[in-house]
């Protein structure tokens, strides 16, 4: 706690159609350099680690996996903020499933839904 959000990195499937969905994984940049890595497991669980971001690749006719900076995500508003507290939601079958990221203006609330990663912002 106490680093500076820099930047934020995503992961999308990008499919052929072009109807890409949410990021699969997020990498949140700190002010020294650091990035942790937020995605969802196997067994529904939410994974994070100190992680650097991956390449993306291409999947031929199903489309591709993009990592790139980004701007969509509900971090978006927090970048440049101070991290000033982190809040983990555990399930007994599965460990942690959920991690509430507090920063000074609000938070941003990480899921593991289903198998999915999903984020929503919340104000302070």
């Amino acid at each position: 706690m106490g680093v500076r959000v820099e930047r934020v990195v995503t992961s999308r499937f990008v499919p052929s159609d072009g109807e890409e969905g949410g990021p699969d994984d997020i990498w949140l940049i700190d002010d020294a350099g650091v990035s942790t890595w937020i995605t969802t497991g196997s067994d529904w669980c939410l994974i994070v680690e100190a992680s650097r971001p991956t390449d993306g690749y291409d999947l031929g006719a199903q489309g591709r996996v993009e990592v790139a900076p980004d701007r969509r995500t509900p971090f978006e508003r927090h970048v440049g903020e101070r991290v000033v507290s982190v809040q983990e939601r555990w399930e007994p079958a599965t460990g942690r499933v959920g991690l509430r990221i507090g920063f000074e203006s609000g938070s941003v609330v990480c899921d593991a839904w289903g198998g999915d990663l999903r984020l929503c912002s919340h104000a302070a």
